[in-house]
């Protein structure tokens, strides 16, 4: 995968804004990548856009910023004059497409039918926009055209939201969301950046959706795992499940067989998506050992321990099944 659509997909949503006063342009910015998105597609729907996407370039270089509702070649070269690192279409124009590709510029042309999807895959596209997603059959359309155009990756926009925003990034096909339900013109308007920072961070929470998955704890031997492992199914009448390396109880307890990872053992977390949470947590900071990472057949990851433990226990990200 391209390392800007890799990047795209790592964010998982990408807001859409329009800028109607640069006044609003940094903090806007700024409430965004503290809320936890550090991306954003500002529209040609305004002329302010140029000057938008260049004062978020240089003055937040860790953001990453797109030009949308590009209709024109003229618009392409205000875009990347400005800095945007990609551009985004609500059509299909074949012109501006060439033009892109011509420029270098990754091109993300919006469509809606399968005769659209054919003309991309033309131009030698791997990604599009579908738009408007939900007004086009929605994530139903997306799987129904998935098969003969199976190497195709697409970013729903247009009726996206807090609500329906996993069932789109829960299909592979789907690289990302395009949404603008954090950035409501009426909050950036009133200059509520708080509340946009707090509906980012929660749109992130909802993406990611963590969740408790199990304890694991180190015992001395495999006699210790089986004796403790005994103790919390009789506790709380669960099964006992032996494996290579552990005993489960239930899916509660996992006793390790000797110490593993974490002083005192580790605590499993699952989320949607092993690769966002490695994504949005590094950006916080944390970081992963490497060394156990473990992938799925496509290359992507599906459990991986972070670096840091916490009071003894080591934390265990786990894609959900």
């Amino acid at each position: 995968m391209d390392t800007l659509l890799k990047r795209i997909s790592s964010v998982g949503i990408i807001p859409v804004i329009k800028i109607e006063d640069l006044n609003t342009v940094l903090p806007l910015s700024q409430a965004l990548y503290d809320g936890g998105i550090p991306a954003a597609e500002v529209t040609f729907r305004t002329k302010l856009a140029p000057d938008a996407i260049r004062m978020i370039t240089e003055n937040q270089p860790d953001m990453l910023v797109g030009a949308g509702t590009v209709l024109t070649c003229e618009q392409v070269d205000l875009a990347i004059d400005a800095g945007a690192k990609f551009i985004v279409s609500p059509g299909l124009n074949p012109s501006v497409v060439s033009y892109c590709i011509k420029k270098g510029i990754l091109i993300i042309p919006g469509v809606s039918t399968p005769s659209e999807i054919e003309t991309a895959i033309g131009f030698g596209l791997t990604c599009v926009k579908f738009f408007p997603a939900g007004e086009c059959g929605g994530i139903k359309f997306l799987k129904a055209v998935s098969g003969p155009y199976g190497n195709m990756k697409y970013i729903p926009t247009g009726g996206v939201n807090a609500s329906n925003i996993n069932e789109y990034l829960s299909f592979p096909k789907v690289l990302a969301c395009g949404g603008s339900w954090m950035v409501k013109p009426e909050l950036v308007k009133a200059g509520n950046f708080d509340s946009i920072r707090e509906l980012s961070a929660e749109a992130v929470r909802t993406m990611l959706s963590f969740e408790l998955a199990h304890i694991g704890i180190n015992c001395v031997d495999e006699e210790e795992a089986m004796k403790t492992a005994k103790l919390f199914c009789k506790l709380f009448h669960l099964s006992c499940k032996p494996g290579n390396s552990s005993i489960f109880a239930g899916n509660m307890v996992e006793c390790m067989k000797q110490p593993s990872h974490g002083e005192k053992g580790h605590i499993g977390i699952k989320t949607n998506s092993v690769e966002r949470a490695v994504f949005h947590l590094q950006s916080m900071g944390f970081e992963f050992n490497e060394e156990t990472k473990k992938t799925d057949a496509d290359g992507s990851i599906k459990a991986i321990y972070l670096a840091q433990s916490f009071s003894g226990f080591a934390i265990h990200l786990m894609k959900k099944q």
